[in-house]
Formats: C-alpha cells, structure tokens, sequence
C-alpha cells in the first residue's frame, strides 16, 4: 500500500500523520498495545487484563493491521484490523461469526472485507486519524477486490442498555438492510425488555458508517466481554469511497499529500 500523510498547513497546525500496514511482529504489538489501552484500560475492562498489555486473540495472525502513525513522535495513534476472504478461508469463519449467524451472507464471503478492532488514541480524536483509517481501508478493499465492508460497531451498556436500545429502534427505522443479507445474533441483547432512553445517543464511528451508506443486517448481539451491544454492519465500498472525509469533519486546513 501506497503511504498516506496529512501535513499540516500554516493556518491550522496538525501533527504529521503517515498510514501504512503492519509488516513486522514489533508493528503489530504497537497495534495491539493501543487497542489494549483503548478497549481494556480505556473501558475498565478488568477481567480482560493482561501483564503484557496487548490486546490480542487468534485473529491476529490472519489479519492485515492498518496504522496511523505521528511521524514525529512516531507513536501508532490510530489502527483498524481488517480480514481478508483469505483469511477468512483459512480461520474457516469471520470474527462476526462469533457473535452472528451469517450463513444468508455466503454469496457475497468471496467479496467482503470485514474490519474491527478500529481505535484512535485519545489525544487524537479530531477527525483526521479516522479519515486516514478510512482511506487506507478504501484502497485495501478496491486491492482486494472486494465491494462490501461487514464488522460489528459495539454500543456500550454501561447505563443498562437504555442508549443501546434507543440507537437500535431508530437506526431499524432507517437504516435496515435487505431481507436476503439479515443475520441472526447467537445471543441476542434483550432490547425488548428494556426501556430506550429519551434520546438515542449513537457513537461517532457508529454514526460514520450510517452517514457512509452501511446498513445494519439485524437486532443487537450481546458480547459480555465487552459489555456491550453490537450490531452487524454491511457497507459497499461505492458508498464509502467518496463521503469519508466529508463526514468526519475534515477541511481544507488539512493537506493531503500521497509518498509512494
């Protein structure tokens, strides 16, 4: 993959950010570093400690890891963990099969790119890191050749489920996808024993993929390990092409500029 940067301009000083994918096992624990800090010290999720501070499972090795990179500190700040059909077919299931039923989706196994895992460090969350993250995706999926994005966005249910509940009745509203791509959680959120909250409150990256054209395949899935509810998401690559850095707020203050 061709390097991305976003220098910044003399109007709005930014930090100089470079995309690029792990090629090295260093590379890869700087990823799963920031997704432990993110996802277990970031959530309080102590049953999920670990002493070496890595957030890490057997997808790992089978995945390609996208990164954003601060090239003057040179800290991983952003990182998106994005399987292939190849390792799909090697794994012999996707990440979202632990969680869904996916089995009306197998036409489309051979064409999608399911991505998870995406965090940004939180002295980065302006808008620029996820642009990149999203472009870096893009041309993953188009080298791929893959047209359809599929992974899970999570809903914390640290107030009961009352958000949860909210977010899924309006997005089923709107943003339901076909019959034929539906799935079906292995165990489902209880959403209709609990009351929605007055407002729906839909996390950032969650409202990204809507805002992109995604659809959501079905009702919640409860992970108990991250306490959370999680829908399934289906996205084609034509929708996100060309809205990602519209709807993550980025302007002409931010110069692209592509290193081979």
């Amino acid at each position: 993959m061709q390097q991305t940067t976003i220098a910044s301009s003399a109007r709005a000083p930014r930090p100089r950010l470079v995309t690029s994918i792990a090629t090295t096992a260093e590379e890869l624990r700087e990823a799963q570093r920031l997704r432990y800090r993110v996802f277990i010290e970031g959530l309080g999720l102590k049953a999920l400690a670990r002493p070496d501070g890595l957030d890490c499972d057997e997808f790992d090795e089978h995945c390609d890891h996208l990164l954003v990179r601060d090239a003057i500190t040179l800290e991983v700040v952003g990182t998106y963990r994005v399987l292939a059909p190849a390792g799909a077919r090697r794994l012999g299931r996707f990440y979202s099969e632990g969680e869904f039923d996916m089995g009306r989706l197998n036409p489309l196994r051979g064409r999608i790119i399911e991505a998870g895992r995406a965090c940004i460090h939180p002295a980065y969350r302006g808008g620029s890191v996820i642009m990149l993250l999203w472009a870096a995706l893009a041309e993953y999926m188009e080298r791929q050749g893959c047209d359809y994005l599929a992974g899970c966005a999570s809903i914390s249910v640290a107030d009961g489920g009352h958000n949860a509940v909210a977010v899924y009745q309006q997005l089923r509203e709107t943003r339901m996808g076909p019959a034929e791509y539906r799935v079906t959680p292995h165990l489902p959120f209880p959403h209709t024993k609990i009351a929605p909250a007055a407002t729906a409150s839909v996390p950032p990256l969650l409202k990204g993929y809507m805002r992109s054209g995604a659809w959501i395949c079905g009702e919640p899935a409860w992970d108990p390990d991250f306490d959370s509810a999680d829908l399934f998401l289906l996205m084609p690559l034509a929708n996100l092409d060309a809205r990602y850095a519209k709807h993550y707020g980025v302007d002409g203050s931010v110069e692209m500029a592509i290193a081979a």
